[in-house]
């Protein structure tokens, strides 16, 4: 059941921390996200959740508070690969009681790759790190993963409201959103399947690898490659929900040019949704190696 037509979640508050840099945020913040941090990590984790950044050093707080907090029967670590940062976002990751990692290349992709390589877990769960994470999010992907014949799940997202982008214009946006989502799942699911909420399996992901080169739309190809070892399915569930900003739609302008521009483009490419035959990415010989982080 849909909720929060006219406001964001309570619960969201408490990780939607206002700094806007690293040195902004004090000791004490640190040192309660760590005491969590330390309570839910293991040592042998089942679950590695892969978290890519890029010049996040103050938004990564709210990511890896959030997920601290989740409540699972999953062992999980954490883990945050730096892509080439050039703000304070590997200071922020050193006072965090995570593991990280620095990646040279940049790129979603060779970010994802690096951090599934170092993953101990037999699933991999990837977050992006500008999000919020309800505390049943690993429980309900995992448990959906772990469905037999299936080798790769996603959940879906809603926006944070704030000035010039309401609650119930973002509402109306994702109505919009789940039902393109709805019809894109019968025929190409892959297309569903963003890093901010996907998980799969780490030995077929290993097998497959993360495009190398700096491209959008890493995710979906990872999850298009994965479709031969099994079935892609979705986590429906509104609670399971991912928090984000809405920076992303800032860039395209006033809601109302938003919603625009997204009902043209989905019009325009309605009908391959249905087309089984059509080929999602260049075959890899055509791109750079996927299948290492170096």
């Amino acid at each position: 059941m849909r909720k929060n037509f006219f406001s964001n979640p309570g619960w969201i508050e408490q990780y939607n921390y206002p700094y806007k840099t690293h040195d902004e945020i004090p000791q004490q913040v640190f040192d309660e996200i760590n005491q969590r941090l330390d309570r839910v990590q293991s040592d042998a984790p089942l679950v590695s959740i892969v978290i890519s950044a890029w010049n996040e050093e103050a938004d990564i707080l709210k990511t890896v508070s959030s997920i601290a907090a989740n409540k699972t029967q999953y062992p999980f670590e954490i883990i945050v690969v730096n892509n080439n940062s050039t703000d304070k976002t590997q200071v922020t990751l050193d006072k965090l009681h995570i593991k990280n990692f620095f990646q040279p290349i940049q790129g979603w992709g060779p970010g994802r790759q690096m951090g599934m390589e170092n993953a101990r877990g037999k699933y991999i769960l990837m977050g992006d790190s500008d999000c919020i994470y309800a505390d049943c999010w690993i429980e309900k992907m995992i448990t959906t993963l772990k469905s037999e014949g299936t080798v790769s799940v996603y959940g879906r997202y809603s926006f944070i409201s704030e000035k010039g982008f309401s609650r119930w214009q973002l509402t109306i946006l994702e109505i919009f959103k789940d039902l393109i989502a709805g019809v894109r799942h019968v025929k190409r699911p892959f297309l569903n399947s963003y890093g901010m909420s996907m998980a799969f399996i780490r030995e077929y992901g290993m097998k497959e690898g993360f495009y190398m080169n700096k491209t959008h739309g890493e995710d979906g190809r990872m999850a298009y490659d994965l479709m031969k070892y099994g079935k892609i399915r979705q986590v429906r569930s509104y609670d399971n929900r991912v928090w984000t900003g809405v920076r992303t739609l800032k860039k395209s302008g006033t809601f109302s040019q938003v919603l625009f521009k997204r009902i043209k483009k989905e019009a325009g490419r309605f009908s391959i949704y249905f087309n089984t035959k059509m080929k999602y990415h260049p075959s890899k010989d055509q791109v750079s190696d996927t299948k290492n982080s170096k």
